[in-house]
């Protein structure tokens, strides 16, 4: 039975070149510095993001009671539903995903993209004569 301790010829022949690119590699770029112009604005702490979270809890619970209101509230059903989905959406966007701490185009695309998603919601409900009475 061979010694497994043993380099073999390959594995030799395989070490060697990594040994000598390790000795080339430029370690100045790998330096990142992230300073302060960076990151604009103050990030929030554990607790405030634990508030949000509660927030968002109760609004979820307030569009549940608000599902089983249909007929109490008529036709201000839809839009109270909307509107809960729109303030639900901008605060896990901008905070959960720190989009308000990004570069500005990606939240032109988040945004277009929830404006895209509720026109066609809308015109969904239009084709089905939803708010036809």
């Amino acid at each position: 039975m061979p010694d497994i301790t043993e380099t073999t010829e390959v594995g030799e022949r395989f070490d060697q070149p990594n040994e000598a690119i390790k000795d080339r590699i430029d370690h100045s770029e790998l330096d990142v510095d992230i300073e302060p112009e960076d990151h604009p604005g103050e990030h929030w702490t554990d607790l405030k993001f634990i508030y949000l979270a509660i927030g968002l809890a109760v609004i979820t619970a307030l569009e549940v009671a608000i599902s089983y209101m249909v007929d109490d509230l008529g036709p201000i059903f839809l839009p109270a539903l909307i509107i809960l989905m729109l303030v639900k959406f901008f605060a896990v966007v901008s905070y959960f995903m720190h989009l308000k701490f990004d570069n500005r185009l990606f939240s032109l695309l988040f945004y277009l993209g929830l404006g895209l998603a509720a026109t066609v919601y809308i015109i969904a409900l239009f084709t089905f004569k939803f708010f036809s009475t």
